[in-house]
């Protein structure tokens, strides 16, 4: 670790104290009492909200769920394992992705989903993620599948793909649960279809409020809060403003659902909930176990303790406590069918394109 003339950490592993320390500061300790000028703030400030909570939490992400940070549908009996990837295998396979394809993963996390995707369609993937910590992790994993030269990753920011890329760059471009994060959506999908080539197909699972969702009653308000608090997003918006936003950038939509309104026996949330009962195989009751109140309160203890020591960046243990809000909210919201995590829109760029 190094500091710099502020008393910054900077950890080798790519991590910065100060902005998981920050993290938090964003919002107000009452959820209740949030304002437009508090949203607008993280909105602003997108990439220090979003590095923040990377920095604390993409441990606690492996250690608590998987190397694929998303939520998936589950068929009864199905393992927590096969569902992330049946996840990803549909997006793919509604993406019509063949073997030499270059795809762009937008918001890609430590590689999960593109190592997956790339195994199953046999594509060329580049995942694109502004968290250091992340990439790093990613590059390690991937090296460790043998698929190096299969999978790679690049440091940049998803407003910004053109710059980076160039237009007409990529065949597909998918994101899982990543563009949530942008500041906008028209700014995010704008860029997307920059670097697609015409007739290029872009693949989405987006987070968003559901048309069920009322901002102006205070407790549905105060639940979008509670989410963004929980999951480092700047701010939740209902799902008709994606569609809307993909339309006005010129994607033409080709099929789009709210998978979570599927009749699922076992919801999409059910992990999230705790109880050991209800792990659909032997294998997964340490996965539901660690969301438990047991589980919680044991890696919550592990986490402060190695804080303490210096082992982890101030402010981890913060975040680690941010994301017990997230799963009571998202398991509140999926209940109450106020949120989704798995809005997947299939979106072409016309082939007469700019």
């Amino acid at each position: 670790m190094s500091t710099d003339l502020v008393a910054t950490t900077y950890y080798t592993d790519g991590r910065q104290e100060a902005r998981v320390e920050n993290y938090t500061k964003f919002w107000q300790k009452d959820l209740g009492k949030e304002g437009e000028a508090d949203n607008q703030n993280r909105v602003e400030s997108y990439t220090d909200v979003v590095n923040g909570y990377y920095d604390g939490a993409t441990e606690l992400y492996e250690y608590g769920w998987a190397q694929s940070f998303h939520f998936s549908r589950f068929y009864k009996g199905e393992a927590f394992a096969a569902s992330l990837a049946r996840h990803e295998h549909y997006l793919a396979a509604q993406m019509s992705l063949r073997p030499g394809m270059r795809v762009l993963d937008v918001g890609c996390g430590v590689g999960g989903p593109a190592r997956e995707i790339a195994r199953f369609a046999d594509v060329t993937i580049v995942g694109l993620n502004n968290n250091d910590f992340q990439i790093r992790r990613a590059r390690k994993y991937t090296k460790m599948a043998g698929l190096e030269g299969q999978v790679t990753f690049a440091k940049g920011d998803f407003m910004n793909l053109a710059e980076q890329f160039g237009a007409n760059s990529f065949d597909a471009v998918y994101a899982i649960e990543a563009t949530v994060h942008a500041p906008a959506w028209e700014g995010v999908y704008g860029e997307i279809k920059k670097v697609l080539k015409p007739g290029g197909v872009f693949g989405v699972y987006e987070w968003c409020m559901t048309d069920s969702w009322d901002p102006s009653i205070p407790a549905h308000k105060e639940l979008a809060h509670a989410i963004e608090f929980g999951n480092g997003i700047p701010e939740m918006r209902p799902l008709k403003q994606a569609r809307e936003a993909m339309v006005k950038v010129g994607f033409a939509i080709e099929h789009e659902e709210d998978l979570a309104e599927r009749p699922d026996v076992v919801p999409w949330y059910y992990p999230l909930e705790g109880d050991i009962w209800k792990a659909q195989t032997a294998w997964d009751y340490l996965t539901v176990w660690r969301m438990s109140w047991s589980g919680k309160l044991v890696s919550h203890t592990a986490i402060r303790f190695m804080e303490g020591l210096g082992l982890l960046p101030k402010g981890t243990y913060d975040v680690g406590e941010s994301l017990k809000v997230a799963a009571d909210a998202l398991v509140k919201g999926g209940q109450s069918k106020l949120f989704t995590p798995m809005y997947l829109a299939i979106c072409r760029k016309p082939a007469l394109s700019e």
